[in-house]
Order: C-alpha cells, then sequence, then structure tokens
C-alpha cells in the first residue's frame, strides 16, 4: 500500500470516528421519542418493623398480622429464607405476606433490615430478644439498640406483655423523663390489651 492510500485511508477512518462522535446520544437506531418511560416502583409502607428472636433465628416481618401469627404459632405461612446471613451466623426468616409472597425485591421488612432504606416519620417497632418485647417509636432508636443490644433509656412493665412477657418501652434523649404513654397504648392496641386511660 503506498503512503498516498494509507493517508487517505486514516483521513477517512478519523472522519468516520468523528462523524459518530458528533451523533446525538439519545440516537441508538430509533427516534428518541420511542423510548420507553422506566417502570415505577411502587412505594414501599416502611412504617411498621417487626423482628423476633426465636431458637438461633432472626425472624422479620413488616405487617403486623403476619407477626402475630407467627408470635401465635411459631411460623408463617410464606417466607423469605437467608440461611447463616445473620451476624452470628444465624439464618434469617422475612414472614412474607400474600401480596409479598411472588416478589424478590421492594419488600419493606428485607430493604429495612438490610439498611437500604430509612423508616417513615410515623414508624412503630418492635424487637422480641431474650423472652422480653422491646417498643420503639424511632427508626434510629431501634438501630441503635441492634448495635448493643441495651437501651440505655426505657420505662419498663415487668411481665405485662403477651405471654407474660417484660415489655421495654425504649426511650432517648429527647423523652427519657416522660412516661411513653402514646407508645404503650400503641403496643396495647396493637396485641388488643386494655389501653391506659
Amino acid at each position: 500500500m503506498t503512503q498516498t492510500r494509507l493517508a487517505y485511508s486514516l483521513a477517512a477512518m478519523s472522519t468516520l470516528a468523528v462523524a459518530g462522535c458528533a451523533l446525538p446520544q439519545t440516537y441508538q437506531g430509533m427516534d428518541a421519542t420511542s423510548v420507553a418511560a422506566a417502570p415505577t416502583v411502587p412505594a414501599m409502607d416502611v412504617s411498621d418493623y417487626f423482628e423476633a428472636h426465636h431458637e438461633g433465628r432472626i425472624y422479620v416481618f413488616d405487617d403486623f398480622a403476619t407477626y402475630k401469627a407467627f408470635l401465635d404459632y411459631g411460623h408463617t405461612a410464606y417466607r423469605l429464607v437467608r440461611i447463616g446471613e445473620g451476624p452470628q451466623g444465624e439464618t434469617i426468616v422475612f414472614g412474607l405476606t400474600d401480596a409479598d409472597k411472588a416478589k424478590r425485591e421492594g419488600i419493606a421488612s428485607v430493604a429495612l433490615y438490610d439498611g437500604a432504606v430509612n423508616a417513615s416519620s410515623n414508624f412503630y417497632g418492635e424487637v422480641l430478644y431474650e423472652g422480653r418485647f422491646y417498643v420503639f417509636d424511632r427508626w434510629a432508636d431501634l438501630r441503635a439498640f441492634k448495635s448493643s443490644w441495651d437501651a440505655p433509656y426505657r420505662f419498663t412493665e415487668i411481665g405485662a406483655g403477651p405471654g407474660n412477657r417484660t415489655i421495654v418501652y425504649v426511650l432517648n434523649d429527647d423523652n427519657k423523663k416522660e412516661r411513653p404513654d402514646a407508645l404503650i397504648n400503641r403496643f396495647k392496641k396493637r396485641h388488643r390489651m386494655p389501653v391506659t386511660p
């Protein structure tokens, strides 16, 4: 190949490369207006979180009825299981609702447990740990509790919960000097116990 032909070939290739870079970014063989919008993901309800430590497993729920069925019967109809993935090698069992049983993503209990989302401002949570109910109205308090398994500020009712379990209402710097009547009533309403007047 002569130098002249080589120069023409290189010039033609560089012209094509520059022309290719000059194409609009939206052009990919179709009109930009025909690109379908990404499907919207329905919002998850991240207002409730329930966790129960039982027989070496961690059970996690975002639905009170499913959690209550677990408390009553010791199992759930539908579940997503992660064998050995707990902090101490425990199996994690996510109790699923009928609506969530076919999902592999978009499950509120999984997203909350994994720390992928934060709970909503009207949060309510329970952790059944070492035979006690720990009750929360702030997601940050529940996460702090799970990092140390201690609640420095609390209001305790010994033997007052379902199955004569102790209830520990977890408090924080903002409310540590007040009786948590609103939180007590939320717990009692959920568990169908007499509410404090």
